[in-house]
């Protein structure tokens, strides 16, 4: 007899996507239907059909509390890791840390949650289904995914975007309704992402082989009778035809004889009474323990802890067991597989329709009963009995006991980087809360959750609200909270909402406010004010920085005291970059000292700009991304992959470059690191315009337009791309304008863009055409940016066309040999700077004439030495006038063109 009546459509559907699948071609199927059209069993169905050849994972997102984060997707992924061992922790690098908020065995105590993104989290789930598919294919089972968490809910959208390359192919199934999880399938569908499948109610004949199976006949023996009396008023549903069956069997009204079935009576067309009154008919006469037990386990909900039964049944140990696996309760009744000690209702409403019958009063005193016992028996209340404790506590009517559970659950929710389920749990404790104290706890909190989760606009919304509690918070909670609000406007680049929040801050805090309490403020406000206009801003964040500092250090607050140096470092580079590194290196101390790995390794990442920027070397870029892997800080090491690839760049090994970009920018764009993916764009286009490619340029410039359209306008856009491929093309006037378009760009801040050409290149190019004349300029207070490598290469060199100019051939000789040392790891760099000063060497009679200026040796094979096709080889090789690339060299040892670049070098231009 068949057992899967009606589904073959879609089954043939998905068993298409699985065959793709196995093929590597992944995808994403969200399958809706009603209650009881039977979800669960066709994923069921469709994992045993996929078993034999293929990975087959699957989770549940209903349990004792919709809200358990990422519930789903660990009982998934456990299923794969408890078989691959560790041949898939060793596989996932990096990421291995990131699951451990999924898969506890993995789990770094000293790595929290805080130091990853959500989205982070969705790539690492992303590498281990593509691990686990990578020789058969993997299927990944969702069930009931309207009860998802939103943290579940955000992954399962990620994976639907990133699916189609990669093994894996996940099918989840959600009820028909209006919601989060509905929203997410239909979002996927539209974009193209995913599938959105019905599940249908049955057919008429599909509906005569259900019931033929669910009574062990063949469908020929299922009477017209018996058949109307099922269909009309299931109209097809499969689980409500198998309730109506049901219903007439325990009225009797369909009985097994020696010729099949047959039906007794005059049963009528309709549902014979609810499961809520069946069930009161047949507890009526069951025994009084049952009649006890039941309710008792109902109140729990679906699931129930069997520990807490003996005490509010009064059943001794071996009277509830025996209760349990007879009669009616074994009917109901089973075992949780995956969780010992708790059972669960077969069906998801036996528990429901068994309370209804009860009066609302006798309910609640079995809810506040049912709680004191899960509070006496757990002290503590791990895990999400926290969560089901709080539920219970509002079942009975104590809303101020159900909010205290509510906010210490919210709180652990936050620990585990679920900020969005945090979210949904304080809005329940503020929602019904009646303590005024309870009330202001739960309202700041979730100030703090939305802001977490990215919730910016409804947190600055609860504000005022919270600001006018009077007693409920002080000014100095309040304070935190504005000054919280604060940061994320850094961070979301809304500069003129978070100095609104610094202001308020300030407010609350009054005249009177400690040091100590202005530190963390001081700080946020000067990353605020660096992005107003005006260059007298530079002076007042510093200002800020610095005071926040000392503070910190004096009252033992690491965290701000970290940010200060962190922000110092940027701000006094202008001006001195030996100072600059001191302020980062006493930061990573900092950090050290108190045990901040994350701050340690940002630290490390801007030291190691700093390194490239100052003299070349990527030791420590290099060093600090191998780290950042080592501990899980996925954002950080990419950070670092940026930064390398531009500096490969510069240094002309093109290749390399490229192959970072082609490895990181997909990560980086699905990770939503919008500045970091803008920055591997920048370089892909620095590439494509160091090798005199405009076209090719000019496709990359327009795909970083229509990933980040502000990117396109930076300054290293201009000062790094555009002009140098000018300049390749030997157009200077073109070169000219897009050096404008670099010095607009940075807004006449060379701290925040330092390597964009202001302090380098454009001084070179003003020198050769005149538009600067005196050495003099040249020393002026932003020497500093002019110190870093890349920089000094122009600059010395335009000092020496400034001296020639001047009648000082010596002076003029002695500066051409600093730029010459200085641009050694710049081989492009280096011929272009002597190209562009060749002409007013030979006019102004100093240097001397270097056979290596004939260009680049295109037959070298050395990796670090570029090979430039076409126009930037001519243009490199190309005479200044009468005589073939007269040069601007050194007079005592002469520069080795193409071979100062480090294969390994890289970084990025600015931190």
């Amino acid at each position: 007899m068949p057992t899967f009546c009606g589904r073959a459509s879609l089954l043939s559907q998905i068993g298409d996507a699985l065959a793709r699948t196995r093929q590597g071609e992944g995808g994403s199927l969200f399958l809706r239907g009603e209650s009881g059209a039977g979800r669960s069993r066709l994923l069921a169905e469709v994992g045993r059909l996929a078993r034999t050849d293929m990975v087959v994972l699957r989770g549940r997102a209903s349990g004792i509390t919709p809200t358990t984060p990422f519930r789903p997707l660990a009982e998934a992924l456990l299923q794969f890791t408890r078989s691959a061992g560790a041949h898939a922790a060793d596989a996932l690098g990096p990421y291995r840390l990131v699951l451990g908020r999924l898969i506890p065995e993995w789990r770094d105590p000293a790595v929290g949650p805080e130091e990853q993104s959500l989205i982070v989290l969705a790539e690492g789930v992303l590498r281990l289904l593509a691990l686990a598919g990578r020789e058969r294919g993997c299927l990944l089972l969702l069930d009931d995914l309207h009860d998802a968490d939103a943290e579940t809910l955000t992954i399962v959208d990620y994976l639907a975007d990133n699916l189609a390359d990669q093994p894996v192919t996940m099918v989840a199934a959600l009820l028909d309704q209006e919601g989060p999880a509905l929203d997410v399938a239909r979002s996927a569908a539209q974009r193209g992402a995913a599938e959105l499948l019905w599940l249908p109610r049955l057919g008429r004949d599909e509906l005569r082989e259900l019931i033929a199976a669910r009574l062990d006949c063949s469908a020929a023996r299922v009477g017209d009778s018996l058949f109307d009396l099922v269909w009309q008023p299931s109209a097809g549903n499969p689980a409500l035809a198998g309730e109506l069956l049901d219903g007439l069997v325990d009225a009797g009204h369909l009985v097994r004889g020696a010729d099949g079935w047959q039906l007794t009576g005059r049963p009528q067309a309709g549902i014979p009474g609810s499961l809520s009154r069946r069930l009161a008919r047949r507890l009526e006469s069951s025994s009084p323990e049952l009649r006890r037990l039941l309710p008792a386990a109902a109140v729990f909900g679906e699931r129930f802890p069997l520990a807490a039964l003996p005490a509010m049944t009064g059943l001794g140990e071996q009277d509830l067991t025996s209760q349990l696996h007879h009669g009616l309760a074994a009917e109901l009744i089973q075992p949780v597989a995956d969780t010992p000690g708790w059972y669960a209702f077969r069906h998801p409403v036996t528990a429901e329709a068994l309370l209804e019958s009860r009066p609302a009063g006798n309910t609640a005193d079995l809810a506040r009963q049912a709680a004191e016992t899960v509070e006496k028996l757990h002290p503590g209340l791990p895990g999400t009995l926290c969560q089901l404790a709080a539920r219970l506590r509002r079942q009975a009517g104590d809303h101020d006991g159900a909010g205290r559970h509510l906010i210490e659950a919210a709180s652990r929710a936050l620990a585990d980087g679920a900020a969005s389920s945090a979210v949904d749990l304080l809005e329940q404790a503020t929602g019904r809360t009646v303590d005024p104290a309870l009330r202001a706890d739960a309202s700041e909190r979730l100030v703090q959750a939305l802001v977490e989760a990215g919730r910016i606009d409804r947190a600055m919304q609860m504000m005022p609200e919270l600001d006018g509690l009077g007693g409920g918070l002080s000014r100095q909670r309040l304070a935190v909270l504005h000054t919280r609000l604060a940061w994320a406007a850094v961070f979301a680049a809304r500069t003129a909402d978070g100095l609104a929040q610094v202001a308020e801050a300030r407010r609350q805090l009054g005249a009177d406010a400690t040091p100590a309490e202005t530190a963390a403020v001081d700080v946020v406000a000067a990353h605020l004010i660096i992005e107003l206009p005006g260059p007298e801003q530079v002076g007042k964040a510093e200002e800020l920085a610095r005071r926040a500092a000392a503070v910190a250090e004096r009252h033992n607050l690491p965290v701000v005291a970290c940010q200060a140096w962190q922000l110092l470092g940027m701000l006094v580079r202008q001006r001195d970059t030996d100072e600059a590194t001191a302020c980062l290196e006493h930061s990573r101390e900092l950090a050290v000292r108190h045990g901040l790995r994350l701050w340690e390794v940002h630290a490390l990442v801007r030291l190691g700009n700093d390194d490239a920027a100052r003299d070349g070397s990527l030791r420590r870029l290099r060093q600090v991304r191998r780290d950042a892997w080592s501990i899980g800080a996925v954002t950080a090491a990419h950070q670092a992959e940026a930064s390398i690839a531009l500096q490969v760049a510069l240094q002309g090994g093109f290749a390399e470059a490229e192959e970072i970009v082609a490895q990181t920018l997909p990560a980086t764009t699905r990770l939503e690191m919008v500045e970091t993916a803008g920055h591997l764009w920048q370089t892909s286009a620095v590439v494509a315009a160091h090798q005199g490619q405009r076209r090719e340029m000019e496709n990359r410039l327009a795909g970083l337009r229509r990933y980040h359209p502000e990117s396109s306008a930076d300054a290293k856009v201009f000062g790094l791309a555009r002009v140098f491929c000018s300049l390749l093309e030997e157009d200077r006037p073109r070169a000219l304008d897009e050096m404008a378009g670099a010095l607009r760009a940075d807004g006449g801040n060379p701290a925040l863009s330092p390597i964009n050409g202001r302090a380098g290149l454009d001084l070179l190019l003003r020198a050769v055409t005149g538009d600067l004349d005196d050495p003099a300029i040249l020393a002026d207070g932003s020497g500093g940016v002019r110190r870093l490598r890349w920089n000094r290469q122009f600059a010395e060199m335009a000092r020496a066309v400034l001296l020639g100019r001047r009648g000082d051939p010596a002076g003029a000789s002695a500066a051409a040999r600093e730029a010459i040392g200085a641009a050694q790891p710049y081989p492009l760099a280096l011929h272009l700077t002597l190209r562009l000063a060749s002409e007013a060497a030979l006019a102004d009679g100093w240097g001397t004439r270097s056979p290596g200026c004939a260009g680049p040796r295109s037959t070298s094979t050395s990796r670090s030495t570029p090979r430039w096709p076409g126009r930037a080889a001519r243009c490199c090789a190309r005479p200044v006038s009468r005589s073939a690339s007269a040069a601007t060299a050194s007079t005592t040892s002469r520069p080795r063109y193409g071979r100062g670049a480090s294969p390994s070098a890289s970084t990025r231009c600015s931190t």
